[in-house]
Order: structure tokens, then sequence, then C-alpha cells
């Protein structure tokens, strides 16, 4: 029997996804002696390999299709009939997620942090064991255990998922030709821009909601938008409606569906389902129980407001806790846990309320703060401005006149509550207002900004301007 390899580090983090190495490589950076453990193939985690990049690939590659398929001619630019090679859309995919990847691992090395290749998990107090990837165990001390094990699907009863014709998130991403007809259950973030790139390519999507709206949690108007725009590109919905049972034939998936609230159930026929009904933290395996880290209802760590469990020395971050499954915020986390571990916990602080939300569909959805419910529910006094990108210049200019940007500010004292925005690269334009909210600035100070000309951050500008009705292009 070989005998375990032993080692000690002052932190050891256990996920090398956007929270983990972040909060490695900032631990490392503040003189501490960090070791991150991670179990997959790569680092990045579900956002590199699985996640954000690839799927932000294929939303590139099949945008470009659908300008070249359906406005290029209108510019006067011909290019014949277009031609999609999938298998090559697929191996470019491939090496942008490789170049990351492989990128992080070379920061890690820069900041001499310990990259161990395995599985952790919690083995006593200030200890993990780790199942090395290459064969054998190792067992690691440590004084301070992070917790950034990320996420994973959530399964929904009835419906088996194969990778095949019945996929995740993970499968829509490998999938080998183009589906005639695409089911995606969920209309959330993850459903609606994986069934935007595969409309785009030239399935036809139909997407099944429980809920009545798309997008929970976005703002009311906004998400209605959203839906007549998804709408008129091709997409269909089925809202307060559920999947019941879902089989493959081998040829295709046939699927039972019925209202929400009860009734009569129908058939439906698909190529090829989507499972994106939302996702759960991913902690099998580490042992949270045997130590005593405490979790919630669902699964999550729960930890202070210095991310530390209820076990002392053991800290969690990102997905594994509460708050939106972002890559974001668990970069966020990783650097604030870091700085806590260090001693400068006085100098951190994480504001969720600015934590800004992107759907990266075309055109792209942000959000950051409040909605317009939210505030009423809350009783906030508040006052709303608005704008339309087809009354801006620039949006016209490229004939991206879809959408709105859509203010929130306390009645009283200005500052700007929330922000929301539909149009093209609304995930961009929202940081305009995320860096005034950070600072509590009003929408005064989004109007006191002199905007460039003609550019599509104006229509914040006016829309700021609008909350006071001094809006001058509308």
């Amino acid at each position: 029997m070989a005998e375990k390899q032993s080692s000690e580090f002052d932190v050891v983090v256990i996920g090398g996804g956007p929270g983990g190495y972040v909060a490695a490589i900032r631990a490392a950076q503040l003189g501490l002696r960090t070791a991150c453990v991670e179990g997959r193939g790569s680092l990045g985690g579900t956002c590199l390999n699985v996640g954000c990049i690839p799927s932000k690939a294929l939303l590139h590659a099949s945008e470009q299709v659908a300008h070249a398929r359906h406005s290029f001619a209108d510019w006067g630019i011909k290019v014949g009939e277009v031609e999609v090679d999938i298998e090559k859309m697929m191996d470019k995919k491939e090496e942008v997620v490789h170049g990351l990847t492989s990128g992080i691992e070379l920061l890690l090395a820069k900041n001499k942090v310990t990259y161990v290749q395995g599985w952790a998990s919690l083995a006593g107090e200030g200890r993990i064991d780790v199942a090395l990837s290459d064969g054998g165990d190792a067992s690691i001390a440590a004084k301070h255990i992070v917790l950034a094990t990320g996420s994973e699907v959530t399964p929904l009863g009835g419906v088996e998922i194969d990778e095949e014709r019945i996929v995740s998130s993970t499968g829509a991403l490998e999938l080998t030709e183009v589906p005639q007809h695409l089911v995606v259950i969920g209309a959330g973030v993850i459903g609606l821009e994986m069934g935007s790139v595969w409309q785009r390519l030239g399935a036809q999507v139909t997407v099944i909601e429980f809920l009545d709206r798309v997008c929970p949690g976005m703002d009311n108007e906004i998400a209605k938008t959203f839906q007549k725009t998804l709408e008129g590109q091709g997409i269909r919905f089925r809202l307060g409606h559920k999947v019941t049972a879902a089989n493959n034939t081998g040829e295709g998936v046939d699927l039972t569906i019925e209202p929400s609230g009860g009734g009569d159930a129908e058939s439906l026929q698909a190529d090829a389902v989507l499972v994106a009904i939302g996702r759960r933290p991913f902690t099998s395996g580490l042992g949270l129980e045997a130590v005593g880290v405490e979790t919630d209802a669902q699964g999550r760590v729960v930890v202070d407001g210095g991310f530390q469990s209820s076990v002392k020395g053991v800290y969690a971050i990102g997905d594994v806790i509460d708050g939106p499954m972002l890559a974001h915020k668990a970069e966020k986390e990783g650097v604030a846990v870091a700085e806590i571990i260090a001693g400068n916990g006085s100098s951190v602080k994480v504001d969720y309320t600015t934590v800004p939300g992107i759907v990266y569909t075309a055109p792209e959805v942000a959000n950051i703060g409040f909605t317009e419910q939210e505030l009423k529910d809350e009783g906030v006094a508040y006052k709303v401005g608005k704008f339309p990108f087809k009354a801006n210049s620039r949006a016209r200019a490229m004939e991206e006149t879809d959408g709105l940007v859509k203010l929130l500010a306390h009645k009283d004292n200005g500052r700007i509550l929330g922000a929301h925005i539909i149009s093209k690269d609304a995930g961009t334009l929202i940081h305009e207002v995320a860096a005034v909210m950070e600072f509590g600035g009003t929408y005064d100070d989004l109007i006191h900004v002199i905007h460039g000309h003609p550019t599509l951050n104006e229509a914040i500008k006016e829309a700021a301007m609008a909350i006071d009705k001094r809006a001058i292009h509308v």
C-alpha cells in the first residue's frame, strides 16, 4: 500500500472555478502559502469548461450566422447561401475554452499556488484528504480551508438526462447536428441563451416554463419586452406548463406536458430536449456532515458575514452559499475571503445589490439593483426614467433598435436603486450604472457625465434625464 502524501499550507481552496482560483491567487499574493485542489480535468469550473465561456462562444458564432442570413443583404453585402459546419464551430469553441483553462494553470504557477489535482474531502480540524487524479492519496493540513466547489444541474423528476437527446446545458454545448425541433424546459437565463443559439442555427425552438413569465426575478416590464423580442425571432413559448415525462425513443423524444395548475395533459415531440430548470450547490463527497458544517434546506453552506461556516477555519464562497450563482459574484467573494483570512477584513465590502445579472442573447438583457416590483413590495418611494433605443442614433445606425433603458431612483435623495437594460451590448452598458451605484451615486451623476456621441451609452444619460422629464430625444 502506497504511503499517503502529506503537506501543510496556510490556505487550501477546494475548487478551481472562478471563485476558487481567484481566492487562491489573492491569498498567495497576500503572502499566504496556498494550495488549490480541483478534481475535474481542468481548471475554471463550470464557467470556463461547460458554462459561461463555451456558451458565449456559440452565442457569438450563431449571431454571426443570423446576421449573414438575415441582415447582410440589407447592407449590400452578398454572401450567397450560408452554410454552417457544426463540427468546425465546436472545434473553435473548444479552442477558446482550452486557451483560457490552460491560462489559469499558468496564473496559479506565476503566483506560486500549489495546484493539486484530485477530489478533496474534509477530514477533521484543519485537514483535508485528497484522492489524487493520478492515483494515490494525499493529506493536506491548512489553517484555513475555503470551499468553492460550485454547482451542478438540478434534475427534473420524470425526465432522465442522457446527454444524447435529453441534455443538460453541458450536452446542449456538444450537439453534433442542429435539431429540427428543440424543446427547452425552463425559461431562465441558460435555457434562453442555449435556445437562442440553436434557433439561430436553424432549429425550431419551443420553451416550456412552469411559471407564467420568462426569467423569474427580472423586472416585469423588461421580461415582457424580452419575451416579445424572442418571439419575434421565432422562439415559441408555452408558459404556465410543466413537463411530467420525457421518453427518448431513439429517433426523438416524446414529452408529456400539462398546465402547471392542473388540467389535461398533451403530447409533444422533439428531436432534442434541454433541461434547464436551474442549478444546485455541488457538495457531494466533501464530508460536510461528518465535520459539522451546517447547510440550509437547499443544500447551501451557511456562512457568516466573513464567509466562515459553522466550523471554525472552514469558509465557503460562490455557488455553494446563498446568493446568485454567478461567476463574477464568486470572484468578488474569492478576493474578499482571501483578504479576511489575511487579516484585512475591515477593508472588505461585498455589496450584493450591485451584482449585475446578464442574459447574453441578442439583444442582451442586463440588470442591477432592485426591480420596480421589489421597490413596491418594500414600500420604497421611487421615480422611474425610461429611454427607448429606437431614439438612440448609434442604435439606429446599426439597426439595433430593440429595447430600452429603465432606471429606478429614490424619490427623495435621487440615489440609483436599480437599472434594467435590454439592447445590443446591454451587458457592457450596465457597468456604467454599476460604477455609480457602487459609490452611492444619483441619477444626476449620470446626467453630468459627458457621453460620447454617437454611443449606446447616451441612452443611459437620457433615461436618467427622463426621471425628471428632461430627456431631449423623446
